[in-house]
This record gives structure tokens, C-alpha cells and sequence, in this order.
């Protein structure tokens, strides 16, 4: 069995939440979706459930960071090219987020932060596939 990625996120506005990650491509799984929570469907692997803030609550002991004025985690989604990265955060700027930091450009990967309407760190990017498999120097030597 593979294993699946379940990211949690709290949100103020679970339907500007669900508008968000749709322009970004995600698909809504309905059979895990209510009042309190959607399932954002990235791949067969890999899944957001935005939950109200308050029902996020309901799982933890712990304070529900601000993620506006918090940093708690970032979570990076790989994209099939530059094209595709630039695509997907051009779609979430025009859907409400926010872009906190300039592009990242490295040669071998190509990255761009955004911010949902929450404040959540997403960070898209696209990885050369020699990098990926050689790793950077290896790339770089390429290059010449």
C-alpha cells in the first residue's frame, strides 16, 4: 500500500477556501466535504482537508496558529514545468492569494510562494528530472 498525504489547514471562509484551491486545479472529493471541512484533491496521493477554523480546533489541545501572522509549516506541490508553476500561482493571485517573496530560481528547480486567503505557505515548483534523480551538483556538472 502507498502511502497518502493528508494535509490539514484551518480556514475563516470555508467557501473562499474551496474557491481558492479550485482555481488552482484541486478537485472537491463531495463524499468528505460538509459545513465543516473540504477535501481538496490534488492526486490519488495527495489531499488537503480545509476545516473551519473552529472544527480544526476540535483535533488538537494545541492553540490554532494565525498562519497570517504564524508561520507553522510550508507545504511544496511540484508542478510539471515553469510554465505550469507560473500558471498555477498566476491562477491563485487572481483567486485571492498573495505572493510574499520573489520567484526562486536555482537553475535545476524553479520555485514561487503563495499565500492563501488564510495566510497557509504553499510553495509550487518545478524540479529538472536529472536533478531530481542525480541531485544538483550532478545537474550542474551537466550544464558544464
Amino acid at each position: 500500500m502507498s502511502t497518502q498525504i493528508f494535509v490539514n489547514l484551518a480556514t475563516d471562509d470555508l467557501e473562499r477556501s474551496k474557491a481558492f484551491y479550485t482555481a488552482l486545479g484541486g478537485t472537491i472529493n463531495p463524499d468528505f466535504t460538509d459545513d465543516n471541512a473540504a477535501c481538496i484533491v490534488w492526486s490519488e496521493q495527495n489531499y488537503f482537508m480545509v476545516l473551519r477554523r473552529d472544527y480544526f480546533a476540535t483535533f488538537t489541545e494545541k492553540t490554532v496558529a494565525d498562519a497570517r501572522t504564524t508561520a507553522q509549516a510550508i507545504v511544496a506541490l511540484s508542478r510539471d514545468s515553469r510554465d505550469d508553476v507560473n500558471a498555477t500561482v498566476e491562477a491563485g493571485l487572481a483567486a485571492g492569494g498573495s505572493e510574499p517573496r520573489d520567484a526562486q530560481d536555482y537553475g535545476f528547480m524553479f520555485s514561487r510562494t503563495l499565500e492563501d486567503p488564510d495566510g497557509n505557505i504553499l510553495e509550487f515548483l518545478y524540479m529538472d528530472p536529472a536533478a531530481a534523480e542525480s541531485g544538483p551538483e550532478a545537474w550542474e556538472a551537466q550544464q558544464g
